[in-house]
This record gives structure tokens, C-alpha cells and sequence, in this order.
């Protein structure tokens, strides 16, 4: 009598049509999980390094064009900079409107800040849904095997446990596989949601470091204005030879 394996890979091979490829989408379902935990961890490694760079650049600029030159190539910071930068220009034929020029960024900002938390959090969303469904696949591929084995033992009209074992070891390695996809998937999403959500505090550490070079240079232009110069484009001319011209 030919012994009786009870490998994974035996199981398989031996499984009905259904039960395999139940277990075939686990297996797939498994191997997306673990590329996208890599594809999105060296994603927010290299994420976290630009913003710490960028975050050195605004705490050592003193004006909104110094940090625009240093934030350069350097992605978002860059993006919120010039967000900034173009405002700021956009409202200068606006006279005495600092408070409304300063809520207008702010509200700029805050949306760009809101698209890089979403960019972020992009692809992980399968994470979800492969933590939240692979049991319940797998769980369909038990209760199918089994329903299998039942109708085979009935038309052979045998009930040894010889007979039985195979085919329920079978049908709860479908069960086995979609917990083995289900967990890691809700571990690294976890992960994965906490390490975005550093990323998107960063993220506001910049929004405030540009808010805070923006009413520097608001206020260094209600210095120059009342001290008797014309404020144009971010240059100071002396009030006088403007009037001169």
C-alpha cells in the first residue's frame, strides 16, 4: 500500500480544481503583500530622507526665496514652497491684505499637504482588502473540499479515517494558506499606515517651516513700507525716487 503524504505540495496536487485555485489566489494574494511592503518601505525610507533634508533647508532659510533654493529637486517641500511663492505674487496688487495673503497659503498648503498624505497611503489599500478577505477565501475552499470529500466518501461507501484524512487535510490547507496571506497583509499595513503617518507629520513640519518664512517676509515688507519704501516683485525702492521718476 503506497504510504499517504501529507505535504503541502502534495495536498495540493491532489486538491479539486476549485480548492487549487483557491489556494493559487492565496499564494498570489501572499506574494503581492510582501512586494508591496518593500516597494512602499525603500518608498517612505527615501521619502522620510528628502523631508529631513528639506526641514534642514527651511530652519536655515530667512527668506521664502532661500528655502525655495535650497528645497530644489527635493519634491514636495519644493512643491510647497513655490505654492507659497506664487501666492505671495498672485496678491500683490492686493494692498494691506497680509492676513488674507497668509489664510490663502494656508489653505493652499493644506491641500497639498492632504494630496501627499493620499500619495503616501497609495497601494496599501490592497493590504486591506487581502487582510480583510483572504480567511473568508480560504474558508470557502475548507467548506468546498470538505463538501467534495463527503460526496466521495458517499458513492464509495467508505468511512475508514484512511479514507476521510485526505481529502479534509486537503481542504483545511485552503484554510491554512488564507491565514498565512491574511496576517502578514494586516501586520505590514499597520506598519505601513504608521510610517506614512510620520511621513505626513513631517510633511506639516514643512507646511509650518514655510509659514513661518512667509510672514517673516510679510513682515520685513511692512518694515520697508513704513519706513518710507515701495514694495515691488520682492524689491524696496526708497519712496522718494520713486516719486521722482
Amino acid at each position: 500500500m503506497t504510504p499517504i503524504s501529507f505535504s503541502p505540495w502534495d495536498m495540493f496536487l491532489n486538491a479539486g480544481p476549485v480548492v487549487r485555485c483557491v489556494m493559487i489566489l492565496l499564494a498570489v494574494a501572499s506574494l503581492l503583500t510582501w512586494t508591496i511592503f518593500i516597494a512602499k518601505s525603500v518608498e517612505l525610507v527615501r521619502v522620510r530622507l528628502k523631508l529631513q533634508k528639506a526641514e534642514k533647508a527651511l530652519e536655515n532659510a530667512n527668506t521664502l526665496d532661500l528655502g525655495e533654493e535650497g528645497t530644489r529637486q527635493n519634491g514636495v517641500a519644493h512643491t510647497l514652497v513655490m505654492a507659497a511663492e506664487t501666492e505671495r505674487k498672485r496678491s500683490q496688487d492686493i494692498p494691506d491684505d497680509t492676513d488674507g495673503l497668509k489664510e490663502r497659503i494656508v489653505l493652499h498648503l493644506e491641500r497639498l499637504e492632504a494630496a501627499e498624505g493620499r500619495r503616501l497611503m497609495r497601494g496599501t489599500g490592497v493590504l486591506a482588502t487581502i487582510g480583510a478577505t483572504s480567511p473568508f477565501i480560504g474558508l470557502f475552499g475548507t467548506v468546498w473540499g470538505i463538501m467534495t470529500s463527503f460526496t466521495g466518501i458517499a458513492a464509495s461507501k467508505a468511512t475508514s479515517l484512511a479514507v476521510v484524512a485526505p481529502g479534509i487535510a486537503e481542504a483545511l490547507l485552503a484554510t491554512a494558506l488564507g491565514l498565512v496571506a491574511a496576517i502578514p497583509a494586516v501586520v505590514i499595513y499597520n506598519h505601513l499606515a504608521r510610517q506614512s503617518a510620520s511621513c505626513r507629520a513631517q510633511v506639516a513640519d514643512l507646511t509650518a517651516l514655510v509659514m513661518r518664512l512667509v510672514s517673516r517676509d510679510l513682515g520685513r515688507m511692512q518694515a520697508l513700507t513704513a519706513s518710507g519704501q515701495v514694495v515691488r516683485l520682492g524689491k524696496s525702492r526708497d519712496a522718494r525716487s520713486v516719486a521722482g521718476e
